[in-house]
């Protein structure tokens, strides 16, 4: 986040004042309390300033980057997840190519009759069996899919630092964000490499801070 002049001044009053209110801040600026207020919002928001009724603001001791790092660290999987491109068990490796080129993804999430997770298939699996010399319309996907409890899972209230994580130890392209039910594992959601950069992309572009 960029600060503006008078942002940073104020920073530096109250890093060196505090607690002081913001009348005090205002009159050290020569300005109207009232003209300071958004910036005196903006600074407490975001976290380089803290207020306290009847005290006045404080200076957190945070640098930027620190507070970035905590921003980042309370992002959860649900505010992020995209919509899973799942493919039913019984569909042929033919139709599971053909899902993932018309829907331009990397990893297909293989789900029974109930919705729920069965296995996972990569762009790898599938040109593994392309090249080969088998029938693909009528090779059945669960054939080639990596299957449960052999895949990583996420669930919506995980932290989005963990997935990454996962995303770059387990290196795989997407998790499948499942909740719990009676019969297995329902697929609700995913998140990917390319949510993680988006996460960063709007970061850096203040969309978020």
């Amino acid at each position: 986040m960029e600060l503006s002049n008078r942002q940073e001044k104020i920073i530096e009053i109250v890093k060196n004042n505090g607690p002081i209110t913001g009348e005090h801040i205002a009159e050290r600026l020569n300005l109207t309390r009232a003209t300071l207020r958004p910036d005196l919002a903006i600074l407490t928001m975001a976290g380089f300033l803290d207020a306290r009724p009847r005290v006045g603001y404080f200076y957190t001791g945070k640098t930027g980057s620190e507070l970035l790092t905590e921003k980042i660290k309370k992002y959860k999987v649900f505010e992020y997840q995209s919509v899973p491109i799942v493919v039913q068990e019984s569909a042929s490796v033919y139709d599971a190519i053909s899902t993932m080129f018309l829907e331009d993804v990397g990893t297909l999430f293989i789900v029974d009759d109930n919705s729920c997770l069965t296995g996972v298939v990569s762009r790898k699996d599938l040109l593994r069996a392309a090249i080969g010399k088998q029938d693909l319309s009528a090779l059945p996907v669960h054939i080639i899919m990596t299957r449960m409890p052999n895949i990583t899972v996420c669930m919506k209230d995980d932290l989005l630092f963990d997935v990454a994580k996962h995303l770059i130890n387990k290196q795989i392209d997407g998790l499948p964000v499942v909740k719990e039910t009676s019969k297995g594992l329902e697929v609700v959601g995913r998140v990917t490499k390319t949510t993680i950069t988006k996460v960063f992309v709007e970061l850096i572009s203040d969309n978020h801070i």
